[in-house]
């Protein structure tokens, strides 16, 4: 079994109350940051963390990310919930018009932003309408200076964290210079977390499932999803040429999006997802689960109309989910945002597409007393089904050969 691991550091209030944690990427069980690069280290916690665990991880608290220069520039934060997530704009960044603008646009998306170890420089300025916390290392500032820096701006949104707290007098004096929260060992180290690991690739295609099935598609986030990602964008390219047969022409991601169309993204994206989970499971169960995932769809085309395409086809990819990854199918749907009515579907096989999926697999079995129970009252004919199961068959076939 992989782990991943993550060192977390509360961060309390005047009350010594916690109000979130500050995440520390970790490669190990010691409880130290390893030699890597900074990008490299926010990446894998946001995918390790943010993504499969962090309601675990953060008790239901403020989660304090550090994000470096090109990881906001790039708005890689948009790509997670903005009710839990700090911004953390690391203190290495320089405050150039590139970050300016990237830190606008992540505030106008209700995304909370804190200067991490701030020194106090002309050049911020233009920066504060849009931070919401500012971090004082009082390691580096002392007490005094940042207090007259909270004064000046007194009655402003912007709280200020302590850091490096690590003794009474120390809380005492900070709390008496205006901060409002306050984060060191006097607290508390950051304290060691080790998670069962899912594979990066399979919860950033998950990702990208979930966009390709919102109404409407945000195609720039599927844009900075993809292209963090050599092999994925691969990935998309090979099979642009597969299906599409025109080689000579498909030369960026951008004409990828426009040759394939959103329909034949969402297939791509749930063939990555299944097929790169578990390498050493059996073949049949990828084909068998794409075979699902064009079964349902095309039965939702032809005869259930109030039902979303797209929910059909994610249903039928993920139905063999737990076991591809020799996990709690529970424990896997709760790591990726689904709909609602296929979570419930794929694990009390409730609604019009719990049927839906309960027919499939009777007619896998070859359970024609279900099957006719079941297509009755569905309403679909059994010419229908007949037709569309030869299609998902042959279809599975030729899709799984660019895998």
């Amino acid at each position: 079994m992989n782990y991943s691991y993550v060192a977390r550091q509360p961060i309390l209030d005047k009350n010594r109350e916690t109000v979130g944690y500050e995440l520390l990427f970790r490669d190990g069980p010691n409880n130290t940051f390893p030699e890597v690069e900074a990008e490299y280290a926010t990446s894998r916690l946001l995918t390790d963390h943010m993504l499969t665990t962090h309601y675990k991880t953060l008790d239901g608290k403020l989660g304090f990310v550090n994000f470096p220069y090109q990881s906001i520039v790039k708005q890689i934060p948009t790509l997670f919930p903005n009710d839990s997530l700090i911004v953390e704009i690391l203190e290495g960044c320089e405050p150039t018009d590139e970050l300016f603008e990237a830190v606008k646009k992540l505030s106008v998306q209700g995304y909370k932003l804190a200067l991490d170890d701030f020194i106090p420089k002309p050049e911020w300025k233009r920066f504060l309408p849009y931070i919401s916390i500012i971090k004082f290392d009082i390691r580096q500032i002392p007490l005094e200076k940042a207090a007259v820096f909270i004064q000046k701006l007194q009655g402003s949104k912007i709280r200020f964290i302590a850091e490096k707290v690590e003794t009474y007098q120390e809380f005492s004096q900070a709390k008496n210079a205006g901060f409002d929260w306050f984060q060191g060992y006097f607290f508390s180290k950051p304290e060691m977390m080790k998670n069962s690991a899912i594979s990066p690739l399979y919860i950033t295609v998950s990702q990208m499932l979930q966009e390709v099935s919102s109404n409407p598609v945000d195609f720039g986030k599927l844009e900075r999803i993809i292209t963090a990602d050599v092999s994925l964008s691969y990935k998309l390219l090979k099979y642009v040429n597969n299906v599409t047969h025109l080689a000579n022409e498909i030369k960026s991601f951008h004409q990828a999006l426009v040759y394939l169309g959103e329909e034949q993204l969402r297939r791509f994206i749930s063939l990555l997802a299944i097929a790169n989970t578990n390498t050493g499971k059996p073949s049949s169960l990828y084909a068998l689960s794409v075979q699902r995932a064009f079964f349902c769809e095309e039965l939702c085309i032809k005869h259930l109309p109030n039902i979303e395409v797209g929910q059909a086809f994610i249903m039928g990819m993920f139905s063999l989910l737990d076991s591809i990854l020799d996990q709690p199918l529970e424990d896997l749907l709760n790591t990726i945002a689904i709909d609602n009515d296929v979570y419930k579907a794929l694990l009390c096989n409730q609604g019009t597409l719990g049927k839906l999926l309960a027919l499939t697999k009777a007619y896998e079995k070859a359970d024609w007393s279900c099957v006719m129970s079941l297509s009755e009252e569905l309403g679909i004919s059994g010419h229908t089904l007949s037709r569309s199961y030869a299609d998902a068959v042959a279809w599975s076939e030729s899709v799984l050969a660019v895998r």
